[in-house]
């Protein structure tokens, strides 16, 4: 009897769509072809947007072991298809554990699909994703986590999704300075909600029963100085849903943090989530301003700032610096020469002003800053086996509290405070050209913000 294999994408953040599975008995091979599903159509830019996949495969009288083919059909039409050079996708028998997934080398991206061979040894059930899931069963259990500590903390909704969904915000510290933090506005990039747990496990102690560690001053001294608002989760909708970039209705949320032209953002019908968000800025105020994503084309963490916006100078411009100068200093994960390029202009990133840190930083006049971790390997410390991963971007999230107490007496210094920086805290305009065999650089138009228009450029 053939052994049996069943695709399913039926659980919180699966993605693909079976499509068929081919069988070469004389030669011995196996060929299972899937899709990705798109997200719900985005009606800024004109895109339903796709990459992220998560899905589950059954075997079933599986008598000896047996190499299966792996492809995704439909790789190029997805939203950044330069950006499947030199991905490799993960591999778990156990989707719940953060800690057994690993990279699955034999994965190659060639005439426009994405294929992979895997080993089956027994019967039973793997799971094959862009990036390891942090389902919402996760992201529920780190919010009671936190609600244990309501002393030290306060966990708060500050809305509804489109779905009924909590927006949760925890606050913490008792500083003058207030920073927020908000992560995985694009719901399929994952690993920014591993950050937050990285975060938030480091500044309650979620590890240790709520008992930060003695030997850890960083901690009791940064919350002297900060007052935190930490959201976890901006996207819970398209979490579950198993989108890449929006929410349930079809809108990016990192595209929503501004009216452009006539689409009127953001608003309680389309994006709730950032309406919420922003609203309850506005009430506190904002002196520092951290967004965590995560990128499908470049191979390594990097810091994307708010150049050239209406507030840019060299105050903010000196806060850039060094900031992401402490944080490589304090995390060699961390780089600054590689990243997203600035816009050439005030004029060209107005077009922009819908992004959360050009907005945050214009409105509250602060430094707002964009931090990507890759989804591939990270180039800075390669890892084969794992790449970049749960655990490093859990360490990257909690590594995060040294930069930001570095430059806390300077966010709203007075006068030319940046004439005393050291020349090693100096600013580092990125480019996102490198060398490394087999990358295709982006040609056609400058990329910002990872504006999908300079990965398909027929998108307007």
């Amino acid at each position: 009897m053939p052994a049996r294999f069943s695709v399913s994408d039926a659980f919180e953040g699966g993605n693909v769509e079976f499509v068929k599975q081919s069988v070469d008995e004389n030669n011995g091979w196996t060929k299972i072809s899937v899709k990705v599903k798109p997200d719900v159509y985005t009606e800024l830019e004109k895109i339903a947007h796709m990459q992220y996949f998560s899905f589950r495969v059954t075997v079933s009288d599986l008598e000896t072991p047996e190499q299966v083919t792996y492809v995704i059909e439909n790789a190029a039409a997805c939203s950044y298809p330069v950006a499947w050079q030199g991905t490799t996708v993960f591999v778990s028998a156990d989707k719940t554990d953060s800690e057994s997934w690993t990279r699955n080398s034999t994965t190659k991206y060639v005439d426009g699909q994405l294929t992979w061979t895997h080993l089956h040894e027994t019967s039973g059930t793997i799971y094959f994703s862009y990036f390891p899931p942090f389902s919402n069963e996760r992201h529920l259990s780190l919010i009671s986590k936190c609600s244990k500590y309501h002393g030290a903390c306060q966990v708060q909704s500050l809305g509804q999704s489109l779905d009924g969904r909590e927006i949760e915000c925890i606050s913490l510290g008792e500083g003058d300075t207030t920073c927020w933090i908000i992560h995985r506005q694009h719901p399929g990039e994952t690993m920014a909600e591993y950050y937050a747990e990285g975060l938030l496990t480091r500044l309650l102690g979620l590890d240790t029963n709520g008992q930060v560690d003695i030997d850890d001053p960083v901690v009791k001294d940064i919350l002297t100085k900060f007052k935190f608002y930490i959201v976890p989760c901006m996207c819970p909708d398209g979490a579950v849903r198993g989108h890449l970039r929006t929410n349930a209705c079809g809108a990016n949320l990192n595209r929503e943090w501004a009216t452009k032209g006539n689409y009127e953002a953001p608003t309680l019908h389309r994006s709730p989530e950032v309406f919420s968000v922003l609203k309850k800025m506005d009430e506190t105020g904002v002196d520092m301003f951290l967004d965590i994503h995560g990128d499908e084309e470049l191979p390594y963490n990097f810091i994307s700032g708010a150049e050239h916006c209406p507030t840019w100078g060299p105050r903010l411009q000196s806060l850039h610096g060094a900031f992401t100068a402490a944080y490589t200093r304090m995390n060699s994960d961390m780089q600054q020469d590689i990243g997203y390029p600035p816009p050439d202009s005030p004029e060209s990133v107005l077009e922009y002003l819908n992004v959360a840190s050009n907005q945050v930083a214009t409105r509250f006049d602060c430094l707002a800053l964009t931090l990507e971790m890759p989804f591939k390997d990270c180039a800075s410390n390669p890892d084969p086996e794992r790449g970049w991963s749960p655990a490093r971007s859990r360490k990257l999230g909690a590594s995060v509290l040294e930069p930001l107490l570095y430059i806390h007496p300077h966010l709203r210094a007075k006068g030319e405070f940046w004439t005393t920086f050291s020349s090693q805290d100096a600013y580092v305009q990125p480019t996102d050209k490198y060398e490394e065999e087999g990358f295709i650089p982006i040609k056609k138009e400058k990329r910002f913000y990872s504006d999908v228009r300079a990965f398909m450029p027929q998108t307007k």
